[in-house]
């Protein structure tokens, strides 16, 4: 188990989303609407869990599993569900119209996001989690600590629908190696079915350059580097997946990436 260092070697920038702070993560809002709609989400280098939470709470996910190889940010992550479920606001009832009556419909409650201001729970504390369906807001998010590429997780064995990997193949590539890289793309086809998805934030080879000068060892991997971003639909494509939808950058100077989908043949 990794713990975090003063070197964040794996991309395991604490206060990462400080730097580029938005309520509604924009990468998300590149992806079809029905990307996450009754899915399974795996989302890898989930750092603080922001983008984990957010899927779970707004994009109709019935289970949402954020992994990270630092456990200081796996514990922010729980954190971090605790403070957006506080939030959120109440549910709001929902009424069908039967003939000249009004007859109750009976939905599962979904509250507004960011109803609360931020300050409610820093003057009064987190609100508690109340029993509900696990596959509502916050039950239908979790986290664990564990280096994905190279160890399995309980979860996996049921698969996932979806595979995110936003900022992260860059520390992948640049600690484990082409061979690492490509073990990372070989487990995330193993956990996906056909028609499963793989959305991926492919990072720049010339962002490599800045990156391995914070450890040697960083340093000494990239000395042996073949392959380059610019390989990623190759070596998808030999581990089953299709040829990527390109949909299209957002976010701002250094964050400004792509972001791509590929479909599990």
């Amino acid at each position: 188990m990794f713990s975090s260092t003063a070197v964040p070697i794996h991309g395991n920038y604490h206060g990462y989303y400080a730097k580029r702070p938005s309520v509604n993560d924009p990468r998300l809002e590149l992806l079809p609407p029905s990307t996450f709609a009754g899915k399974r989400v795996l989302d890898v280098g989930c750092n603080e869990g922001w983008v984990s939470c957010e899927i779970a709470q707004s994009h109709g996910a019935v289970k949402v599993v954020g992994v990270d190889i630092d456990d200081a940010l796996v514990r922010a992550a729980w954190r971090r569900r605790r403070t957006v479920w506080s939030a959120q606001g109440p549910p709001e009832d929902e009424t069908e119209i039967v003939g000249s009556s009004r007859k109750r419909k009976r939905v599962e409650p979904v509250g507004e996001p960011d109803y609360f201001p931020a300050s409610c729970a820093h003057s009064h504390g987190p609100l508690p989690i109340p029993p509900s369906s696990p596959e509502l807001f916050p039950h239908n998010v979790s986290f664990r600590t564990a280096d994905w590429v190279n160890d399995t997780i309980p979860e996996d064995e049921g698969g996932y629908d979806v595979v995110l990997a936003f900022s992260i193949t860059k520390w992948i590539h640049l600690n484990g190696g082409d061979a690492g890289l490509k073990s990372f793309f070989a487990r995330v086809a193993a956990v996906l079915p056909p028609g499963g998805q793989f959305v991926v934030e492919p990072q720049a080879w010339d962002t490599y350059r800045k990156a391995k000068r914070m450890d040697k060892r960083l340093r000494d991997t990239a000395q042996g580097l073949v392959l380059r971003p610019d390989d990623f639909p190759r070596l998808l494509s030999e581990v089953g997946f299709g040829e990527p939808v390109r949909l299209g950058s957002v976010g701002e100077g250094g964050f400004h990436r792509p972001v791509d989908l590929y479909n599990k043949i």
